[in-house]
């Protein structure tokens, strides 16, 4: 695969959405929560924290479904922060309601969250104002005012895609927007504080992570949603038809996760029009992710060469057909805009050569799966830790897959022939811990420079702690650790992994 690039120095770590930590109040946050368990993973040896995209989440809590492919998901913002910088009293925070174990209990927890975030973005701005927040909204205007208007659109219109909302809206009349503005000036602006707080507290949680040794590796989703502040403010950039409604959606063809494809639904980027205005839109977003993030996936990397396209009214992805994406052309103008980025591409699914080759004329690492080498065995698979080259990532599985656990003990006949083929292929130095033990040491002393796991996987839990499940639109993206279970685990384990 080439040159192994400077940044991706050996290390090993652990994939956990930050939503999925325990705390205080129902879900994972920034603030304390992130900062203890920096610290924790620090203490057991780990040198990378992978999380999943950090923008404010559709339908589902899907962060690949986000409203914006800028802001940060408010939700997010530590509400332990907030009451030690005096914008919550504790009064106002209890009670609080709980989540049941092992999840978050979104119909609950959220609404209560969202009304102490307002709470306290109101005493921010009643505080007087503050230089670093005037300067802020000055230096993100060109994503912040646009995506901070479609929240406030949002609440208008509750419900409500944007190609529904009154035409002079829908279409940006320029009047109409500026009356808009003038009208809920307040409440634009706390929506504009509540991307400060999030930002400050993200900065802070950064800090303490470079302190620790330990990198942010973050997640950038190839498509955005149709109902997002993007998609609303730069129609041009993407395949719509005149109402603004999609012409083609994205997806991908039957595979590995679903005999009839996934059907995404985000609309398709017109290539032409990014190419017309020196892919500014792409500069934008690529600066302020790697400018958060030590290291970004960049997910479904394949698209960038080829990709589904599905006529919208398909109601699944079987009816799709490959269209050739921007190709090497487009990473070489972002490079020499941006310089080296610290990319990793998301080379899964169907792979043609042509993807392949790009990757490595990019000198991109890519990602190996463990759990599918034991789906589809042969002595060469790229997924077997002694054919990894070091220009890799490598997994157990990654959000998208079972746990470990789940895939050996809980698929009837499938789990039984992979347990089965691991005991003849897993060598002999990594037989004296339990199975799933020995997988993850394996995996750690492979050549690959990174090497994460996911917290499910070290906690040996089942299928019931899956993040997602591909194609299915219910259940995804609501499983949380607690604090005993973060208790029980074998630091010293843990170390060994690391160690790798």
């Amino acid at each position: 695969m080439g040159c192994v690039p400077t940044f991706l120095s050996r290390r090993r770590g652990v994939l956990l959405p930050i939503a999925s930590l325990p705390g205080r109040f129902g879900m994972g946050e920034l603030g304390p929560c992130t900062i203890r368990w920096l610290d924790f993973l620090a203490e057991c040896g780990q040198g990378i924290w992978q999380i999943l995209p950090i923008h404010p989440p559709g339908p589902g809590r899907s962060p690949y479904q986000a409203h914006s492919a800028m802001a940060g998901d408010p939700l997010l913002i530590g509400l332990e922060g907030l009451l030690s910088d005096g914008l919550l009293e504790r009064s106002e925070c209890a009670p609080f309601p709980e989540s049941p174990a092992g999840c978050i209990a979104h119909g609950t927890v959220l609404p209560a969250r969202e009304r102490l975030l307002c709470l306290a973005a109101k005493r921010f701005l009643d505080s007087g104002p503050d230089q670093n927040f005037l300067k802020f909204c000055r230096t993100e205007a060109d994503w912040l005012d646009d995506y901070a208007l479609f929240d406030l659109l949002q609440s208008l219109f509750p419900g409500l895609p944007w190609t529904a909302w009154p035409a002079p809206i829908r279409n940006r009349d320029h009047a109409s927007l500026a009356t808009l503005r003038d009208q809920f000036l307040e409440k634009i602006a706390l929506r504009q504080a509540l991307q400060y707080l999030f930002h400050r507290q993200w900065l802070e949680m950064r800090a303490r992570a470079a302190a620790n040794g330990i990198k942010i590796f973050g997640d950038l989703p190839l498509f955005v949603a149709q109902h997002s502040a993007d998609v609303w403010s730069r129609r041009e950039l993407f395949d719509l038809l005149p109402d603004g409604t999609p012409r083609v959606v994205a997806g991908v063809p039957p595979d590995y996760f679903s005999e009839t494809g996934q059907r995404w639904g985000n609309p398709l980027y017109r290539w032409d029009r990014h190419e017309e205005t020196g892919h500014g839109w792409w500069l934008q977003r690529l600066e302020r992710a790697t400018a958060l993030h030590d290291a970004l996936r960049l997910d479904h990397f394949r698209g960038f060469v080829s990709f589904w396209e599905i006529p919208a009214d398909e109601p699944t992805a079987v009816g799709g057909r490959w269209v050739q994406g921007p190709g090497e052309d487009f990473f070489r103008k972002i490079f020499a805009k941006l310089g080296p980025l610290p990319l990793i591409a998301e080379d899964l699914g169907i792979l043609g050569k042509d993807v392949i080759a790009l990757r490595n004329r990019l000198e991109l690492p890519g990602l190996r799966i463990l759990l599918f080498a034991l789906d589809d065995f042969h002595p060469t698979s790229p997924y077997l830790p002694e054919n990894f080259s070091e220009n890799c990532v490598a997994y157990t599985g990654t959000h998208d897959n079972d746990t470990l656990h789940g895939a050996l003990f809980e698929n009837g006949t499938a789990s039984a022939s992979r347990r089965s083929l691991l005991h003849s292929i897993l060598p002999t130095a990594y037989r004296g811990h339990a199975q799933e033990d020995g997988v993850l040491a394996w995996l750690a002393d492979s050549p690959a420079r990174w090497v994460l796991f996911p917290l499910q996987d070290v906690l040996h839990l089942g299928s019931s702690a899956r993040i997602n499940r591909p194609g299915t639109a219910n259940g995804n993206w609501s499983w949380r650790v607690s604090d005993d279970q973060l208790g029980s685990l074998d630091r010293k384990f843990l170390r060994r992994l690391g160690s790798g």
